[in-house]
C-alpha cells in the first residue's frame, strides 16, 4: 500500500509533537495502524503543510502526491480551516475546490479519503462566525462525498472531540491525545479494527482571568501579527515527507532513506 496524505496543519500533526520536536499527528497513527493489519508493506508520505489554504493543497499538494513514484493507492484531504479563518470565506468556492480534487483523483485511479478537520470554534475569539462556516462547509462536503461515492470522515461533527481533553494550549490545534482519536476515526472508516480513542474525562475547565490573558498574549497575537504581515506561518516550509517512507506497525512513522 502507498498511503500519502494532503492538508495544512491539521494533516501535518501540529499539536502533537515528540520529544524530538518533530510532529507526528493522525496521518503517522493512520499509517502505523495500516502496517499494523497489513501483510504487506506499508509506505507513507505527508506533504501537508501549516498554514496552507485549500487553493494551493488542491493544486500543489495533490498534483506532487499523484506524480510520487510508485502512485500513491491510498489519499486522504483535508483543508478550509484557514479559509475559514479569513474574512469573506466563500464555503461554494471551497467545495468547488474539493470537487476538483475528487475528480483528479477519481481520474488518477487513487483511493480518496475526505476529512473535515475537528472542530475548536467554542474555545476560540470569534469562534461562532467559524462554527458556521464550518457546519455549512462539513455539509456540503458530506453531500459531495456521497455524491462521488468517496469515502467521508466527519471529524468536525465529533462531540467528543470538543472537549477541551483533546486540544493544545493554543486551542486551534489537536493535542495528542485529539490526533489518536482522528485516526482511530479514519481507521474505523476503512474497515480497520479498534474504536476511537477516548480520554477520561477531567475536571470542569476554568477559564481564569490571567489564564485568558496569557493564552491571548502566547497565541492570538502572534497569529494577529502573521495576519497583519500577511506571512502563513508555513512561509518556507515543505511536507515532512516528501516522498515515501516505509512504515512499521507501531506509534510513529520510521525514518530512513525513502523507500521505493
Amino acid at each position: 500500500m502507498y498511503y500519502v496524505a494532503i492538508g495544512d496543519s491539521f494533516t501535518e500533526g501540529l499539536g502533537d509533537e515528540l520529544p524530538d520536536g518533530s510532529v507526528r499527528g493522525w496521518a503517522d497513527l493512520v499509517a502505523a495502524g495500516l502496517a499494523a493489519t497489513s501483510d504487506q508493506p506499508v509506505h507513507y508520505a505527508n506533504l501537508a503543510v501549516r498554514g496552507r489554504l485549500l487553493a494551493p493543497v488542491v493544486s500543489d499538494q495533490l498534483e506532487a502526491a499523484l506524480a510520487l513514484s510508485p502512485a500513491p493507492t491510498l489519499l486522504t484531504l483535508n483543508g478550509g480551516g484557514n479559509d475559514m479563518m479569513r474574512p469573506g470565506c466563500d464555503v461554494d468556492r471551497l467545495v468547488g475546490l474539493t470537487e476538483q480534487a475528487v475528480l483528479r483523483c477519481a481520474d488518477a485511479g487513487v483511493r480518496l479519503v475526505l476529512l473535515s478537520g475537528a472542530d475548536p470554534t467554542a474555545r476560540l475569539p470569534f469562534g461562532s462566525m467559524m462554527h458556521r462556516s464550518g457546519v455549512a462547509l462539513t455539509a456540503a462536503v458530506a453531500e459531495l462525498a456521497a455524491r462521488h461515492d468517496v469515502l467521508f470522515v466527519d471529524a468536525f461533527s465529533d462531540e467528543e472531540l470538543r472537549r477541551p481533553e483533546y486540544w493544545s494550549p493554543d486551542r486551534l490545534h489537536l493535542g495528542p491525545p485529539g490526533h489518536r482519536r482522528v485516526a482511530g476515526l479514519v481507521l474505523a472508516a476503512l474497515g480497520q479494527p479498534g474504536a476511537a480513542h477516548v480520554v477520561d474525562p477531567g475536571p470542569d475547565e476554568i477559564r481564569r482571568l490571567r489564564t485568558e490573558a496569557r493564552y491571548y498574549r502566547e497565541h492570538v497575537l502572534p497569529w494577529a501579527l502573521r495576519r497583519v504581515l500577511r506571512r502563513s506561518s508555513g512561509h518556507g516550509r515543505t511536507g515532512k515527507h516528501l516522498d515515501w517512507v516505509e512504515v512499521t506497525a507501531g506509534p510513529s512513522v520510521r525514518q530512513g532513506e525513502p523507500s521505493r
